[in-house]
């Protein structure tokens, strides 16, 4: 079983290989050199905090290991079997997660881009299970969700993803169709979506307005009166809308090929 430890051990140990420390191996990845510091393994509050993927990735991009290398380094044999079949990582910036994703941010059998776990106490990584499947192109029409942006009514298909346990109840699944959002998410992308994930600014999010349309994009600012969105595709404009011109909005927090 994976653990926060034995995590934070096999970055160290990935800094041992190299001849660097781990400040010296956050500096080669281009990260801030406090990132790997034993301070920043735990919150002030005492909780504990998981390296991000984008954090991973860009060391192991940056020492030319491969992500079987990486959990080759783990403390125990056993970890290295179970994790043969993880695909590599391709990060692009972190999405947040709220520490009921953190056991999600590593799990195997997707290709994942954009999370960043913020860590607990739970099993790591979580028990596959299904969740519904909707392509973007439908998801405007009616009678796919509740008014609170849940999945509701008929014509979903499921797909296989790894769920948090109960905390993921309502989590749901967008394929990406066509080229709106490249180079961000592609054609056939698939968007893991959890309407009660919390929203900050800076998060991808799915957004539905009150007209139907359903759009992906960042959140740029949210008042009490408005709502301004930034495109994933620059040659998308960006998006403004007052607060009662949106009927749901919820947060990306997966994306996997």
């Amino acid at each position: 079983m994976l653990s926060h430890d034995r995590i934070w051990a096999a970055i160290d140990a990935l800094a041992k290989k190299h001849q660097l420390t781990p400040s010296g191996l956050a500096r080669r990845a281009g990260l801030d050199p406090t990132s790997f510091n034993k301070s920043k393994r735990h919150s002030s509050d005492g909780r504990k905090r998981w390296p991000s993927t984008e954090s991973v990735a860009k060391v192991l991009e940056a020492t030319g290991d491969s992500v079987n290398d990486f959990f080759a380094l783990l403390p125990g044999a056993d970890d290295r079997q179970a994790y043969n079949g993880m695909a590599e990582s391709e990060v692009s910036k972190p999405d947040r997660l709220t520490a009921d994703y953190a056991e999600v941010a590593m799990a195997t059998g997707t290709q994942a881009r954009g999370v960043e776990a913020r860590g607990t106490d739970g099993q790591f990584p979580p028990q596959s299970g299904a969740i519904p499947l909707l392509g973007f192109a439908q998801a405007g029409a009616g009678g796919f969700f509740d008014d609170g942006g849940f999945p509701a009514g008929q014509g979903w298909d499921l797909v296989d993803f790894p769920t948090a346990h109960n905390e993921a109840a309502g989590t749901y699944a967008l394929q990406v169709q066509g080229d709106s959002m490249v180079p961000l998410y592609r054609d056939g992308d698939i968007l893991i979506i959890h309407p009660g994930a919390q929203i900050r600014r800076g998060d991808r999010v799915v957004v539905k307005t009150c007209d139907g349309e359903v759009m992906a994009k960042t959140l740029q600012r949210q008042t009490s009166t408005q709502i301004e969105l930034n495109s994933l595709n620059a040659e998308h404009p960006n998006r403004l809308f007052q607060v009662d011109e949106v009927e749901w909005m919820a947060r990306i927090i997966w994306a996997s090929q």
